[in-house]
């Protein structure tokens, strides 16, 4: 009875953690779900954009039903401890693996995917470039949204401030945006200074962000499978104890 009771305190634990990742998960999704249009943005001025890249504006949608099933599946679980429900408790066990299984798939694909980000930003580089020489300084909602992207990335350009060399707004002002140089405005940003100053381009921005929080979303993602596989052991346990 003791062993049982301890088995009950267990699965509430666990489903606990799931449920708080769970909230969690929803929460980051709903985040990315407001910058959302801010990269449809960017990216609804560039033809012909490879499908994988135009995939990574459904991350939010993606990261909230994840949560949600997270959310619901934790709160299952611990109904089916505390009131000893074998059905709560089977169906918490085979949806938790079928999750279990789909989030072991989709790690080895963001994983073989990691490794393609560049090349696949770079597949839109040069199209990138010809439309903020055609659109920056020109058109308001381009230079507004490209702003932002450089303010949120610390970036200068797609590539590298050369991206604006016949721009409007070079042709208009000689003067580079002042991302390109430095973002105190202490420093003119002529094309002589944004040469010296050699910020990173957003491609490569991009590229070190997703390399620089691969392993944290590598070691999160471990613990989340941790706790799902220690919940279903408990969760046929306690069935089986049921009988």
């Amino acid at each position: 009875m003791a062993c049982k009771w301890i088995l009950k305190v267990l699965m509430i634990v666990f489903n606990s953690a799931i449920f708080l990742a769970g909230l969690t998960t929803v929460v980051i999704g709903v985040l990315v779900e407001m910058k959302r249009n801010h990269i449809l943005q960017v990216l609804g001025h560039i033809k012909n954009v490879s499908p994988e890249i135009a995939h990574l504006s459904n991350a939010g949608y993606l990261l909230i039903a994840v949560g949600a099933v997270l959310t619901f599946m934790g709160f299952l679980g611990c109904c089916g401890a505390c009131c000893d429900n074998k059905c709560m408790l089977m169906t918490f066990f085979i949806i938790i693996l079928i999750l279990f299984v789909v989030e072991v798939v989709s790690a080895i694909y963001i994983l073989l995917y990691q490794s393609k980000v560049k090349e696949t930003l770079e597949k839109i580089s040069e199209e990138f470039a010809k439309k903020i020489k055609e659109d920056y300084g020109s058109k308001d909602v381009f230079t507004k949204t490209w702003n932002e992207t450089m303010t949120l990335l610390t970036c200068c350009g797609f590539n590298n401030y050369t991206d604006f060399t016949g721009s409007a707004y070079v042709n208009r002002t000689s003067l580079y945006p002042q991302f390109c140089c430095s973002p105190e405005r202490s420093l003119q940003c002529n094309e002589r200074n944004a040469a010296s100053q050699n910020v990173q381009g957003c491609l490569d921005a991009v590229v070190n962000l997703v390399k620089s929080n691969s392993a944290l979303l590598g070691a999160v993602a471990i613990c989340v499978a941790a706790i799902e596989v220690a919940a279903m052991i408990v969760s046929l346990i306690l069935y089986n104890s049921n009988d």
